[in-house]
């Protein structure tokens, strides 16, 4: 998708640059199917067209905006003694939205300075004449903190309050001026009075409202209306700074990202962006300030490329900022290959002291836990890439086994968890690491060979006493140096084995200690059991009431039946 003016030679440079061609620009000459066209008046119809359509059809090979957030904005409601809120949603109700604001800190923070120097109710409440006058609503907890004049209730006339909304809209405008001078009539008017505490209240406010202007990048008083672009790009992306100045104030700074899919030059990047920018502030400054010369036309816009002075300062300090914001990026870019590139170090090392003939991208670890044979449990926890993948964990009853023998619990969960993704037809691990010696290697080991897994897969043992690393057959263990990585990600999966399999077991033996305990007391049925739950909190509590506590929630006959069974009394 492109806008040409010639559109025969436009169309015609993409089969005629032969192996000069970009690749990307070969790729989508091959994939083309048939060429389309619309006719339009002007080339700022098409810039804006295109534009349009490359947000709604977003297609493969052209430059994609990553614009899928939704922005907040400053509400200004169309009603009568109108209240001023956050909002993400734009609604056409004759409201006013100011906007948008990067994130929701910074329009908070202007929020909470609005609050401070001018309360305004916040109330959903129809305050027509007829309500107040009938005296429909009583003053809220905001009214008694001074967080609103009480219109609800007559307090407040609209004609003061509306004088605050003009004020609120003049600081949302970036005009400090007006807002300003309000302020410091509004401390007169109130010293005059003699009423010298609610003159040091606009005292506060003003100190306040300095503050924040203070914080404000003021340029120069006499740039009243002015947006200011640059762009930075790399080899796949383009980055485009935005900064608003009003009355000599820089209001909002915004970069945009751009993918580019194709060769595209910094000046064809640079107008799309500015069209977009435009269109999501609605933002139609009369003076744009830019690096270069562009091919956009806008009624009654100047356009400004500065050579020296404020508007130079101005575009140099976009530039600073966009190319900051790039540099960011690319840090972020070389992380996240370092991060991979790290993974990828560990697990060459591991096949290396493993000797592996693949890499372990996937390992799965097994471990057992019981206590004299009773609740038995066992856990498998799953290793991508050296680093859990805890979705992927699983976690087994014994089933089969009665008693403690691990070897036998070992072989059940093996086969189980094997047999199931055989018959699934799911990935099966690289490396499969069974925590302890070499009686539980040889149960693993002897499961894995009848389901004809044990030659695709490659099991060890580790034993806990030496960090011993046993492999089947071989009865000389491997001792792998304390430091290394390999070692380490093999006690990480131990380690994480142990602690899913304990996790388990504990909530096992509690769960059935909840239900077993009551259920062997005969006449304990289910509701009893619920009664004296819900009343003691526990099976412990229950055993160390008192007989006529349990009376109370189950009857004297039963009461004393419990507390003979939990003081090991023969009835």
């Amino acid at each position: 998708m492109g806008k040409a003016k010639n559109l025969k030679n436009r169309v015609s440079s993409y089969f005629t640059a032969g192996k000069n061609q970009a690749y990307k620009t070969r790729k989508m000459v091959k994939s083309a199917e048939r060429v389309e066209y619309i006719i339009v008046e002007s080339e700022h119809d098409s810039l804006l067209l295109e534009n349009t359509l490359i947000k709604k059809i977003q297609p493969k090979f052209n430059v994609m905006f990553r614009d899928d957030k939704s922005y907040a904005y400053i509400c200004v409601k169309k009603e009568r003694f109108p209240r001023v809120f956050f909002t993400r949603r734009r609604k056409k109700d004759g409201s006013l939205y100011y906007g948008p604001y990067t994130s929701k800190y910074k329009a908070k923070i202007v929020l909470d300075l609005i609050k401070q120097l001018f309360p305004l109710r916040t109330c959903k409440l129809n305050l027509s004449e007829q309500n107040i006058e009938s005296g429909k609503f009583k003053v809220c907890l905001e009214y008694h903190i001074d967080n609103c004049m009480g219109p609800c209730v007559g307090e407040e006339s609209e004609e003061r309050y509306m004088e605050k909304i003009d004020q609120v809209k003049n600081m949302l405008r970036g005009r400090f001026g007006p807002v300003k001078k309000h302020i410091k009539r509004q401390m007169q008017l109130e010293a005059e009075k003699m009423n010298f505490e609610e003159a040091h209240k606009w005292k506060v406010r003003l100190e306040a409202f300095q503050d924040y202007q203070s914080r404000s990048t003021v340029v120069n008083p006499r740039i009243h209306d002015l947006d200011v672009y640059s762009i930075a790009d790399n080899e796949s992306h383009a980055f485009v700074n935005y900064i608003k100045v009003v009355n000599g104030v820089m209001i909002n700074t915004y970069t945009l990202e751009l993918k580019k899919n194709l060769n595209d030059d910094k000046k064809d990047l640079l107008e799309l962006a500015i069209l977009n920018l435009r269109d999501r502030f609605s933002d139609y400054a009369p003076e744009i300030v830019v690096p270069f010369e562009v091919d956009l036309l806008f009624e009654d816009t100047q356009w400004t490329v500065p050579q020296r002075g404020d508007k130079k300062k101005l575009l140099d300090l976009s530039k600073k900022n966009v190319l900051y914001f790039k540099q960011q990026k690319l840090q972020q870019q070389q992380a996240r290959k370092n991060k991979a590139s790290r993974a990828e170090r560990i697990l060459k090392t591991m096949q290396e002291d493993l000797q592996m003939d693949r890499l372990p991208t996937h390992i799965e670890c097994f471990d057992n836990s019981n206590i004299q044979g009773y609740h038995p449990v066992a856990s498998c926890v799953v290793f991508k890439n050296a680093k859990p993948s805890k979705k992927d964990y699983r976690r087994f009853h014994i089933k089969t086994v009665e008693g403690p023998d691990d070897f036998a619990s070992m072989e059940e969960v093996v086969r189980r968890r094997y047999t199931r993704l055989k018959a699934e037809d799911k990935p099966l691990p690289q490396l499969v690491v069974i925590d302890g010696g070499k009686g539980q290697l040889g149960s693993a080991v002897k499961i894995l060979r009848s389901l004809d897994l044990l030659d695709k897969i490659t099991v060890i043992g580790i034993a806990k006493r030496l960090e011993e690393i046993y492999f089947p057959g071989d009865p000389v263990p491997l001792y792998i140096n304390k430091k290394s990585e390999t070692l380490k990600v093999i006690q990480h999966l131990r380690n994480e084995a142990h602690r899913f399999a304990i996790t388990f077991h504990r909530q096992m033996r509690s769960k059935n200690f909840t239900v077993s305990e009551l259920t062997k007391i005969e006449g304990v049925g289910p509701k009893s059991r619920q009664k004296l739950l819900s009343h003691f909190g526990s099976v412990k509590k229950v055993s160390e009431a008192a007989e006529s506590e349990i009376a109370e929630q189950v009857g004297p006959a039963l009461a004393q039946r419990i507390a003979h069974y939990f003081s090991g009394e023969e009835e």
